[in-house]
């Protein structure tokens, strides 16, 4: 019994040390989505100073309100589905460590199942890192000063 317990606490230190890779990917994710949760909350704060306001504008400034509304609107569909996309990919990365104390406990072969798991949650973040990059872009589009606002003059500065 004592030879099997030794044999047994072997192979649970070395699943928890494979398991350490998938683990590291939550950590990463979980600060990604706190990234996404963060730009957000900045739209929506943002859509709501627009909302007010889009009463007391009319003319160029009505346009440009309801025009960067829209633009928001798009920013909060695309950060949902980064955050979605993400969240996804956490939960097959927890199933990832769970089919790795499976294969360990039972014996049977999951490599094909876990390989295909980390590529599946791979390739989901990747998406979601690619729906940030298009909401970015576009709250950078949005951000671009007005030229009415800026100082021209001939000297180059």
């Amino acid at each position: 019994m004592n030879g099997f317990s030794q044999i047994a606490g072997a192979d649970i230190v070395t699943v928890l040390q494979t398991a350490l890779a998938p683990a590291f990917l939550l950590v990463g994710i979980g600060a990604m989505l706190n990234l996404f949760a963060g730009r957000l909350a900045r739209i929506i704060d943002r859509s709501r100073d627009l909302q007010e306001l889009f009463k007391s504008t009319t003319g160029v400034d009505h346009d440009l309100v309801v025009s960067e509304l829209g633009d928001l609107q798009l920013r909060i569909k695309i950060v949902n589905s980064a955050i979605f996309l993400s969240v996804i990919s956490a939960i097959i990365a927890c199933g990832l460590i769970g089919l790795l104390f499976i294969m360990e406990m039972t014996g049977a072969n999951l490599s094909l199942a876990i390989a295909g798991a980390f590529v599946v949650a791979i390739s989901l973040l990747s998406l979601a890192l690619v729906q940030f990059l298009r909401e970015v872009r576009i709250g950078i589009r949005d951000f671009m000063i007005r030229e009415e606002y800026l100082e021209r003059t001939d000297k180059v500065k």
